[in-house]
């Protein structure tokens, strides 16, 4: 029995070191479970400003001119979150434009997408059209100073509205996100922006020539320099002190 136990110690501790080396060693990961990321944590307490920026402008092929812009901040005083809107309409001096004729068929589907979907559907000539969704992050610990947000304040359900010669832009909060959509004159089109539910859709329909449409969110997040406490700090020393026994 006692020779057993020796041969079986003995096996065990030629072993480990074969297992050790091997602890560490580098593997490719497969695609699938590369899928399965969502990226960088952050620690609570660590983002200490948030803020969105939407805005949307459509102008015609007469100059015409409609923007939407609305905008959110929140810091740490910042009681409740409240959207704020903006719309400006300009007059163009060229002809009013040739009403759109083209047809845009199917994308039902563009509207139910997971994540960012955006899309530019055209049936006309000479048009441009962006959708831009941008993420900035700041590490340097200093929140914005004295953000003032001026504009008409939109309430849950609500919906505020501006016109011009170009058609008519509609902010809208539904559902727990923000929507910013442009229905063009002259059966130019539309637009249409929304965030929310984890979500992001940006989408442009044109029927008609000469068209300029400019759909941008900004998501601005401002990180703290608050270090590890006490907690954190040993729970990362005893990991390292794990290893030791391992040989590394």
């Amino acid at each position: 029995m006692n020779t057993y136990r020796w041969l079986t110690v003995m096996c065990l501790a030629a072993a480990m070191p074969a297992y050790a080396s091997t602890v560490f060693k580098p593997i490719e990961m497969k695609d699938s479970e590369l899928a399965q990321l969502r990226g960088r944590y952050v620690m609570p307490g660590r983002i200490i400003s948030f803020g969105i920026v939407m805005s949307s402008t459509w102008t015609n092929a007469a100059g015409d001119s409609i923007t939407g812009k609305a905008s959110m901040q929140i810091d740490s005083s910042t009681i409740t979150p409240q959207f704020y809107v903006q719309t400006t309409g300009s007059s163009g001096k060229g002809p009013t434009p040739n009403t759109g004729t083209g047809t845009v068929v199917g994308g039902t589907g563009l509207g139910s997408g997971q994540g960012v979907t955006q899309s530019v559907r055209a049936a006309g000539d000479g048009n441009t059209a962006y959708n831009n969704v941008g993420i900035k992050v700041s590490d340097n610990g200093l929140a914005p100073a004295n953000i003032v947000q001026s504009g008409q304040t939109l309430v849950a359900g609500g919906t505020i509205t501006g016109d011009s010669g170009a058609g008519r832009v509609s902010v809208s909060a539904t559902n727990g996100g923000l929507q910013m959509a442009i229905q063009a004159n002259h059966n130019q089109g539309n637009s249409v922006q929304q965030i929310g539910g984890g979500n992001v859709l940006q989408g442009t329909v044109l029927q008609g020539n000469s068209n300029f449409v400019n759909n941008m969110t900004q998501l601005n997040v401002v990180m703290g320099n608050n270090g590890l406490g006490n907690t954190a700090l040993n729970c990362n020393l005893d990991q390292l002190k794990n290893l030791r026994s391992m040989g590394y």
